[in-house]
């Protein structure tokens, strides 16, 4: 079975798949500073609630943002599992091309979320990946990773609002029934939600004007759900970009996989 381990900067998602479906997820706050014994602790525990254990784990897969992570998630894998995890980025194989300036610069994320949509979606797409930080991707035909536009997420800009305001609440996203809001609250809300999906439509419009071609838009991340139905400028909303993205090269990468 593959364990695939995607964190980014806010949660760490570990996933098995029996070679067939995915079948346990979960979800951990990211502290760069856990170690491998303490990820074996709290993956044990959710191993054996799903009767599972570290044995039939025979294959293991880290994408992260966080590269001080990156070092305890390894030795996890091969103290544990005793299996040499593929890490994007670093020794796996992704099998598409890479035409940024810097390519060493494209985050683990992006090029997984890049080859989880070429494979179910035809054409050029813009994957738009909400979390920490909102990214817009621009995929080609071919699976090419084109570039990206990049701003803050929409939970860091109310945090920005609260900490840089001192009389501005911390308050929670949610989607507010008005764009003008009848007291603080709800205009916080309506600001930072109603403006997050005019960054959308301006950046998907000016994206595709941009392209000059036609581009299915793609949604993902931890908070993109927030964003579905506001709009029509997404095409389709797919939570399980990700870890598709991260099963297909580890399906590409068969001479260091045994799935």
């Amino acid at each position: 079975m593959l364990l695939a381990i995607e964190q980014g900067n806010t949660n760490t998602l570990f996933a098995v798949h029996d070679g067939a479906t995915w079948i346990a997820q979960w979800r951990a706050a990211t502290d760069s500073s856990r170690t491998a014994d303490e990820y074996a602790v709290w993956l044990s525990q959710l191993l054996n609630m799903a009767g599972l254990q570290f044995g039939v784990l025979d294959a293991c897969i880290i994408s992260s943002v966080v590269p001080q992570s990156i070092f305890n998630l390894r030795n996890l894998s091969r103290r544990y599992f005793h299996v040499e995890p593929l890490v994007i980025g670093e020794n796996a194989e992704l099998g598409i091309p890479v035409r940024i300036t810097k390519p060493a610069e494209a985050g683990a994320d992006r090029l997984v979320n890049a080859i989880g949509a070429h494979i179910v979606y035809p054409g050029d797409l813009i994957v738009i990946d909400s979390g920490t930080a909102t990214t817009f991707d621009v995929v080609a035909a071919d699976g090419g990773l084109e570039g990206c536009a990049i701003a803050p997420g929409i939970n860091l800009s109310m945090e920005a609002l609260h900490a840089a305001a001192a009389k501005l609440p911390r308050v929670a996203i949610q989607r507010p029934e008005h764009v003008v809001g009848k007291d603080t609250v709800e205009a916080m809300q309506a600001g930072v939600f109603w403006g997050y999906i005019g960054l959308i439509e301006g950046l998907i419009a000016r994206i595709k004007a941009e392209w000059a071609r036609p581009m299915t838009v793609i949604g993902t991340g931890g908070v993109a759900s927030l964003f579905h139905g506001a709009t029509s400028a997404i095409d389709h909303f797919d939570p399980d970009l990700t870890i598709r993205g991260m099963l297909e090269i580890h399906r590409r990468n068969p001479a260091k996989a045994s799935l």
